[in-house]
């Protein structure tokens, strides 16, 4: 809108004033009269992709009040198909489960998507998330750990000539810069044709006394992404599922940017998602158990008879702490953002003439933004505004039924989330330390020698690469064999 002419900018503030004084929010264009053209234009698009409809009523639910507890009436216990190849008492065939996923894989029915619309503010590091060096021993970056799982799945499944396409969402923060790594990394060795991105969606801040829309500049709305259940949006608004339909894919296997050891493309939990008698083949989860009461994970359960999860915060402390008769925990089903989602899911829950929406979740943030009566920027010290958010596993209870697979965190939870400091579960040393422990248990199970400290702890740092086994019976494979010593030295630094 930089193009704008003085008469046209002038009908443009006019038609958003009386747009925006319906609902109350014409503050917006307090500085519009005093900035040039060109910004002018920009406070204006944004303005126009402002959901004026439906803010009114977002404000008086979530802003001015606190939503009860997402919780539910009644939860229970799920039956999870388990590490141990039973579900509910009864045995499932991980076997039989792995050879559907594969015949899916080969036809070409399946597309890896990732969220990673965050940036690597909390681990002191400065561009998207997915440009954080990961690797154990190769520091190589998240986008390269999972393009490695895409790579390696398509080796050895795919037909000649299949491939597994990947879609990336982004947030408007960090798009291009993930776009322009991606170009400057040879997209990871993977065809620039087979990789889409788009951006999730946006909601404003609010005020938290007031309820107003605050303001990041004087041309610029105070934005924030709409958390990682706008992507189930995003995909169909993007062109994202359509081009996926011109594929032929029918499944999706959705993961977010932050774990290297995630098993991207997974052919059991894919077989169990279309095959699974108690399964409908729309949405399904993973899980690994809880390691202890406090754990901050959402809980996977049954919540009025479908599943679902509960965030932890969301949970009765009571059933957070309630024990089985054996000593564990009665709910200890922790959810690790991993699912598989349909094609024909994500379209069904587009259809509606109407849109579609998840339910929001309120968080209290500390928000700067522009004094009105200055013009100033104004921090703030306390929490002094509210965003609005999504989450994708609120579409668990929109399917007629859904399934969950167990998985080890060793084998596959490794996220990094924060900077490392004691007690810290979730941070670059110790993403380091499980992607150790699980090569070494890999390689010990194939008859390698691993050295151990005295406490059972690894005296190396490993790091085991899809290209060499997706599961741990691969190093089995005359390939893998091949590269593998007979022994690690101790305090070696090693990638195989």
């Amino acid at each position: 809108m930089s193009s704008l002419q003085p008469i046209s900018l002038i009908e443009s503030l006019s038609a958003q004033h009386d747009r925006l004084s319906a609902i109350g929010q014409q503050h917006l264009l307090t500085f519009a009269n005093q900035l040039p053209v060109s910004k002018a234009g920009e406070l204006l698009d944004q303005l126009a992709a402002l959901d004026v409809q439906n803010l009114p009523k977002l404000i008086e639910t979530y802003v001015r009040n606190k939503p009860a507890s997402a919780a539910g009436t009644v939860i229970e216990p799920l039956n999870a198909y388990g590490l141990d190849n039973s579900v509910g008492g009864m045995p499932w065939n991980r076997d039989q489960y792995e050879r559907r996923g594969i015949e899916l894989i080969a036809a070409g029915k399946v597309a890896a998507f990732t969220v990673a619309g965050g940036q690597g503010s909390r681990l002191g590091f400065e561009g998207p998330k997915g440009c954080y060096p990961a690797g154990a021993v190769s520091r190589q970056p998240l986008f390269a750990c999972l393009a490695d799982w895409i790579k390696a799945a398509q080796a050895r499944y795919a037909k000649p000539g299949v491939t597994i396409p990947w879609f990336i969402m982004t947030s408007p923060l960090n798009h291009d810069t993930t776009e322009r790594f991606f170009i400057e990394h040879n997209y990871f060795g993977l065809n620039k044709a087979d990789v889409t991105f788009f951006r999730q969606g946006v909601m404003p801040s609010f005020d938290m006394e007031t309820g107003k829309i605050l303001l990041a500049q004087q041309h610029e709305v105070a934005l924030n992404p709409d958390g990682h259940g706008g992507s189930l949006k995003a995909l169909h608004s993007s062109g994202a599922i359509a081009e996926m339909r011109k594929r032929g894919i029918e499944q999706i296997c959705y993961c977010q940017i932050d774990n290297p050891l995630v098993r991207v493309i997974d052919p059991v939990f894919l077989g169990l998602h279309v095959a699974a008698p108690d399964s409908s083949g729309e949405m399904s989860s993973k899980m690994v158990r809880k390691a202890s009461a406090g754990e901050k994970v959402g809980v996977l359960r049954k919540v009025d008879g479908k599943t679902a999860v509960v965030e932890y915060s969301d949970m009765p402390p009571d059933l957070t702490t309630a024990k089985l008769a054996s000593g564990g925990l009665k709910f200890d089903a922790g959810s690790i953002a991993v699912h598989i989602i349909s094609v024909a899911f994500v379209e069904r829950l587009n259809s509606s003439a109407a849109g579609f929406s998840l339910p929001y979740h309120r968080a209290e943030k500390k928000v700067a933004h522009i004094d009105l009566h200055t013009g100033h920027l104004v921090e703030h010290k306390h929490n002094n505004a509210v965003k609005l958010e999504t989450f994708v596993f609120d579409a668990l209870p929109l399917c007629k039924s859904s399934i969950v697979m167990e998985t080890d965190r060793v084998e596959e939870f490794a996220p990094i989330k924060n900077a490392s400091g004691p007690g810290v579960s979730d941070s670059p040393e110790t993403c380091t330390q499980l992607q150790t422990l699980r090569a070494a248990r890999w390689l010990a199970a194939a008859g390698i020698t691993v050295p151990h400290h005295a406490d059972g702890v690894p005296n190396c740092t490993l790091e085991l690469t899809p290209h060499t086994a997706i599961y741990a019976k691969h190093l089995a494979d005359p390939a893998s064999k091949a590269i593998l010593p007979e022994s690690i030295e101790p305090g070696a630094s090693r990638v195989f």
